[in-house]
C-alpha cells in the first residue's frame, strides 16, 4: 500500500509541470509619461514569479509580457505594475 501511494505521489510530481503553459500577455499602461517610464514598469513585471520575459513600449503605452501560467496570472502582473503607480489592464 504504501508503495502505490509514493508512486502516484511520485507520477504526480513529475507530471504537474506538462499541465503549464506558457503564455503571452498585452497590458494596457496608460500612466506611462515619459521615456523612463518603462523601466519602472519592466523591472516590476520580470520580478514576478513566472515571468520569463516583458517588453515595454512607451509609444504604445503597454506591456507584452510572456509568463508560466502554473506560476502566475493576468491579476498578478497588473498588481506588480499597480505597485510601482502604473495601473494596468488587459488588451483583448
Amino acid at each position: 500500500m504504501k508503495k502505490i501511494t509514493v508512486m502516484i505521489a511520485l507520477v504526480a510530481a513529475v507530471t504537474a509541470p506538462s499541465w503549464a503553459a506558457t503564455r503571452t500577455v498585452t497590458l494596457s499602461v496608460p500612466g506611462m509619461t515619459c521615456s523612463t517610464c518603462p523601466i519602472t514598469v519592466k523591472k516590476a513585471l520580470v520580478k514576478v514569479d513566472g515571468v520569463q520575459k516583458a517588453e515595454v513600449s512607451y509609444e504604445q503605452r503597454e506591456a507584452v509580457v510572456t509568463f508560466d501560467d502554473a506560476r502566475t496570472n493576468t491579476d498578478a502582473l497588473a498588481k506588480a505594475t499597480e505597485n510601482v503607480g502604473y495601473p494596468s489592464t488587459v488588451k483583448h
